[in-house]
């Protein structure tokens, strides 16, 4: 297998300008590469996991990306500052600025990425349309001149013929996109596709699309050198995406045939070649079903699914980059590259699939990856960091290779199934379910995949296994017997349960789960095993003990006889929380008695529907006044947080009672929005007004 010149790179010290998961790889290849890694960070970053594994590490500014990892001037005083040769850009931020690159350049600084003019004509969608087709590259038919008033794009809209796309044309990962369906819907899309699109990339320019129905998204990893070589190295499926973004990818792509691979291949390369591109990208199409491709848009980065490639190639992609960079030849050859196998990725996202996948933050109080042969993980989070309203919800990435594709995916199941996150929401029950689907699991694929399944995999709307309620009181028994309280935690009046261990005592607990209620007795041996009942039924059988083992990180081993089972668990305060088998399911405890609450209960009739902030955030518009009457699912408040818009709509029809927020304010999760009264009662309030 053909490798750089050198294990080792000249550059002695390289700064990653980036974070999360993608910072900790990039930096992780740097020294394996014999350099120093430097990291940036900004003021809620001053602990994350990449600045830990870094080997020196500054500070950029405050928490908005525009004043840290957005300010180009900040980064490259860090990299003076640090003494870096070279900057690598990861993917995200500035990594498709062709100004960072520049300003790099103009530093002494290698860019490790493509040079500024291939940023810039490959950055600009209609620009690498335009310059693809003349390399001879097909593309989806459209609206890209030069006019771009709303009459215009109106106008062209109906001529291309609904159903269309608009399509930021500064920037990609699903930012400044919507589809649009009939006339009806297209001034209310383009103005939210121009706001997004300023808001992500500093341009509300946006052109216009054909909509292929239900096409795969297949995208061509491309490495280009400095001496005129260039080369792919298979391609990705990327097919099932959330609004616009992909969260499982794969490779190879089973849709293709040897010839359509070497077509497409050729294609991606010429599309590269024809922006005089350098360093690692992606070129990305869309598959129809009768076989036709369209190129789509080229990323100008290393990719956040590169792993499948790396996994199936066996190359190193960051490696290549840093050879690259410095010059080197690729020594790479086209007949070099075949697919050894097949190789899975799932993005393990911060969010909650059941309320839109609107992102979740808080603590990760329990983070324990999967070990074992074929399985990867690259995240950028371990337990007790914070996951900030900031920046993207992506905490991590578990790729899972095998020899073929039935064996990926059940690899990725069994790594799916030992991957325990507790203290935010992610998607892994969702991710669990995808690659358990008959459809999946043929590979019968195509972007439409989540809007065309249904999938019940939140916890909460499952009958909770009995184990994760004897985990539940078993957990808090044996944790309340530990003498310390973990960080960040506020006083618990389970923690000083000594007592409940010893040899003969009891102890009864009660969680709640909805409108469940349920009740778990507890009767210590003194040998760290207990009899239990569960809603009074004994647990597992009448006269079996368990044993329970208290580990590290909310690790719970029960032992049933010569049974064995894993499961985590960890406290957020009055709540308990287990993992089980993928699955994390949410149990109440009491909480101590409010007595003004109680006096006033009786009291409390409320009259209004109270929409509050689902997390903090920026209000970017607010779409109705006090007074107004609004129709159920009405779109009312856009929020912005996590670099995505989130809609607040009215759950009913009704009245505006109160409108608290004004466009521009900063408001914290939980924060009241609108008040909204039923259509009778505000029928009442006007007949009595």
């Amino acid at each position: 297998m053909s490798k750089p010149k050198s294990q080792r790179t000249p550059f002695k010290t390289v700064l990653v300008a980036n974070r999360g998961e993608i910072a900790v790889r990039v930096m992780a290849g740097i020294q394996q590469a014999g350099a120093v890694a430097v990291a940036v960070y900004s003021d809620v970053d001053t602990d994350a996991m990449h600045v830990r594994a870094a080997d020196r590490a500054i500070a950029i500014g405050p928490a908005p990306a525009r004043e840290s990892y957005l300010n180009i001037p900040r980064i490259i005083a860090a990299a003076r500052e640090s003494g870096a040769e070279a900057i690598h850009p990861g993917y995200g931020f500035l990594s498709e600025n062709a100004e960072f690159a520049q300003a790099c350049a103009d530093a002494g600084i290698v860019f490790i990425g493509p040079p500024p003019d291939a940023i810039r004509l490959m950055g600009s969608k209609t620009a690498a349309k335009r310059a693809v087709e003349q390399a001879g590259v097909p593309t989806v038919p459209g609206y890209m001149g030069d006019a771009r008033d709303t009459r215009t794009l109106e106008r062209e809209a109906a001529r291309v013929g609904y159903p269309i796309m608009l399509k930021a044309a500064a920037g990609g990962g699903g930012k400044g996109m919507r589809m649009v369906r009939a006339a009806s819907e297209f001034a209310e899309a383009l103005e939210g596709a121009r706001r997004e699109a300023l808001a992500a990339f500093g341009d509300e320019t946006v052109f216009i699309e054909k909509l292929v129905v239900a096409p795969r998204h297949v995208e061509f990893q491309i490495l280009a050198d400095t001496h005129g070589h260039t080369i792919h190295l298979g391609e990705r499926e990327c097919s099932i995406q959330r609004r616009h973004q992909k969260i499982i990818e794969e490779s190879p792509c089973i849709a293709l045939t040897p010839e359509l691979r070497e077509e497409m291949g050729a294609a991606a390369v010429a599309a590269a070649r024809s922006a005089g591109y350098v360093n690692a990208g992606t070129c990305e199409f869309l598959l129809d079903q009768e076989g036709r491709y369209y190129f789509l848009e080229m990323n100008t980065r290393l990719q956040v699914e590169h792993p499948v490639t790396e996994s199936v190639t066996g190359y190193d992609l960051v490696r290549w980059q840093l050879a690259i960079a410095a010059g080197e030849p690729l020594t790479i050859h086209q007949r070099d590259i075949f697919p050894r196998g097949h190789a899975i990725e799932a993005r393990i996202y911060a969010e909650d699939p059941s309320r839109g996948y609107l992102p979740s933050s808080g603590r990760a109080l329990v983070v324990a990856a999967p070990r074992a042969p074929g399985v990867r993980v690259d995240a950028g989070i371990e337990s007790g960091d914070d996951v900030t309203v900031n920046y993207d919800p992506m905490l991590a990435k578990l790729i899972a290779h095998a020899e073929d594709r039935p064996a990926a995916i059940a690899r990725m199941r069994w790594a799916l199934d030992h991957f325990a996150i507790l203290g935010v929401a992610t998607n892994s029950a969702l991710l669990g379910a995808i690659v358990d689907e008959p459809d999946y699991q043929a590979g019968a694929t195509n972007t439409a995949y989540l809007e065309t399944h249904t999938f019940e995999t939140l916890a909460d709307d499952q009958p909770i296994p009995t184990e994760a309620l004897a985990a539940a009181a078993l957990w808090e028994t044996l944790a309340g017997a530990q003498p310390t309280r973990a960080r960040g935690e506020p006083f618990n009046p389970w923690r000083n349960g000594a007592a409940a261990s010893a040899a003969g005592s009891e102890r009864s607990l009660r969680f709640t789960r909805g409108e469940a209620s349920h009740t778990i007795r507890l009767r210590s041996s003194g040998d760290a095993r207990y009899a239990l009942s569960v809603d009074g039924k004994p647990f597992p059988a009448a006269d079996v003990a368990v044993a329970a083992t208290l580990g590290e990180g909310g690790r719970l081993t029960l032992a049933i006889g010569d049974q064995r089972e894993t499961l985590y668990v960890a406290r957020r305060g009055y709540e308990t929380l287990v993992w089980r088998r993928g699955q994390v399911y949410t149990l109440a405890r009491p909480r101590p008695l409010d007595v003004d609450l109680a006096a006033h209960s009786a009291d409390v009739r409320p009259r209004a529907q109270t929409l509050t902030a689902p997390m903090a955030g920026t209000i970017i518009k607010v779409n109705v006044r006090e007074g107004d009457l609004v129709e159920a699912r009405q779109t009312l408040v856009v929020l912005g947080a996590m670099k995505m818009e989130h809609a607040i709509t009215a759950p009913h029809a009704g009245r505006v009672r109160r409108v608290a927020a004004a466009a521009g304010d900063v408001v914290p999760g939980g924060a009241t929005l609108v008040e909204l009264a039923a259509i009778e009662e505000a029928t009442k309030e006007a007949t009595h007004g």
